[in-house]
């Protein structure tokens, strides 16, 4: 079982908050949710990520082939918008889990940069890894890793 936004935070602060600007560097949250289809291949679509509550959320709509595949197979990969200016990147992996609790579902909408379908679906992405890669000036080579792993014991989602 991954960890929560808050305990990846309080395990490395730093890495949290450059991946966290990374994230939402356009204003809302933008990265690329990849999934794994029925047939094992992967998915890929843009998405909205959200940090409330001390979890990291994405909301996903009634017939989008990601919530199908969320519910049958946890397992995604996070990976923030390219940068404009720089080639940093920020990328977590971990599996999502549907939340089923409309008390915590209103609080994080009432939190939302955006807006979002009644029908919309909101999911918690527990993290198993991280990674920030950091560049110098363009063209750069090669970037400056950062990393983290959850551990057994960790604050679980």
């Amino acid at each position: 079982m991954g960890s929560s936004w808050a305990a990846f935070a309080a395990a490395e602060p730093e890495l949290a908050a450059a991946g966290q600007r990374l994230l939402y560097q356009h204003g809302p949250g933008l990265a690329y949710l990849a999934t794994v289809r029925p047939d094992g291949g992967p998915r890929v679509h843009p998405v909205c990520p959200h940090i409330s509550e001390g979890e990291l959320w994405v909301f996903v709509g009634h017939g989008s082939p990601k919530r199908v595949d969320l519910l049958r197979d946890p397992r995604y990969a996070l990976h923030a918008f390219p940068c404009v200016d720089v080639d940093d990147e920020f990328y977590v992996r971990g599996t999502a889990r549907a939340l089923d609790d409309d008390a915590v579902e209103a609080r994080v909408r009432a939190t939302l940069p955006f807006n979002s379908d009644p029908d919309d679906r909101p999911f918690v992405l527990s993290l198993d890894r991280a990674l920030l890669a950091t560049y110098g000036p363009r063209p750069s080579w090669p970037p400056a890793y950062a990393r983290w792993v959850s551990r057994p014991g960790s604050t679980p989602s």
